[in-house]
């Protein structure tokens, strides 16, 4: 039996292949833009972005099958409401073949911190003064100083391990303050919890050890703890950390013989028979069974 493979012409583009210049009039969004929605930090970064340097990324639209001449707007709700805003009266699109907004909603991967950091860096470098780029950004200077320095102190290996999260760049400021090796834990907790505050950085600074901190003659000083205090979250971070690495160790054996069980418990409550002896006899081991046969089915 031989399986087919499809081919460069059974692959149909999403996309025409040109973009096309449309009147603003012609473009139909898919939903209402609320004026709650003009006050966003994002709303604020990306109308001085098309200010500054124009469209960076081009609205997607879709043909209007039912009115010739009119288009769905699929993609930039946000970007075409900038150029009402700032008076223009047409922009260049591209067309798809499709008129579904999932993909854009759900799908488009957003810059995170660590990628925004090198974008950066890639701009200074090309001799884009960082003026422009506060301008652009719609931040000030400070905070591209910030973000040029992000990695400064950070280990390769915890800055590979997150840099397709979103971490706020004071977090990355707390990881500093550790060893390279506690940098690494601290970001493999960070994911795991699926937790990046300042607070949760911070928290995991206080629990570490003297001997594990970047500068090991500074000592810790958190507010409203005393040093007795500090030295328990030390010991108790300690407990912790090792138990997450059992719990790592195992997780995968574990799982295993869990899904054996539930699949094994399922078969039983299968039998009539079985079902009805516990039933007579041991009808709250019987509602345990239940449980974990439903808890295995349904979907996390």
């Amino acid at each position: 039996m031989t399986t087919e493979h499809p081919t460069i012409q059974d692959i149909k583009s999403a996309f025409e292949r040109d973009t096309i210049r449309l009147r603003l009039e012609d473009i139909q969004p898919l939903h209402l833009f609320t004026e709650s929605a003009r006050e966003t930090p994002k709303y604020q970064q990306v109308r001085s972005s098309v200010r500054e340097i124009g469209l960076v990324e081009l609205p997607v639209v879709a043909r209007d099958k039912d009115t010739p001449g009119k288009y769905l707007l699929v993609d930039g709700h946000m970007r075409i409401e900038i150029l009402r805003e700032i008076g223009a009266t047409e922009v260049d699109c591209l067309v798809a073949n499709d008129d579904e907004a999932f993909t854009y909603n759900k799908r488009v991967s957003r810059l995170a911190t660590i990628q925004e950091h090198f974008m950066i860096l890639k701009a200074i470098d090309s001799g884009v003064p960082e003026e422009t780029i506060a301008r652009t950004l719609n931040v000030n200077i400070a905070q591209i100083r910030l973000k040029k320095h992000l990695l400064k102190g950070i280990c390769r290996e915890a800055v590979d391990m997150l840099k397709d999260r979103f971490v706020p760049t004071n977090t990355f400021i707390e990881l500093r303050k550790l060893a390279a090796v506690r940098q690494i834990e601290a970001a493999q907790l960070m994911i795991a919890m699926n937790k990046f505050s300042i607070n949760y950085a911070k928290s995991l600074v206080g629990a570490t050890p003297q001997s594990q901190l970047a500068d090991t003659s500074q000592p810790k000083k958190l507010a409203g703890l005393s040093d007795a205090q500090i030295a328990l979250m030390e010991n108790e971070s300690t407990k912790l950390d090792k138990e997450y690495r059992l719990v790592e160790e195992s997780y995968g054996s574990d799982h295993l013989d869990l899904v054996v069980a539930t699949g094994y418990l399922s078969r039983l409550l299968e039998n009539a028979r079985i079902v009805r002896y516990l039933a007579q006899s041991f009808p709250e081991i019987l509602s345990e069974f239940q449980k974990m046969t439903n808890a295995a089915r349904t979907p996390v």
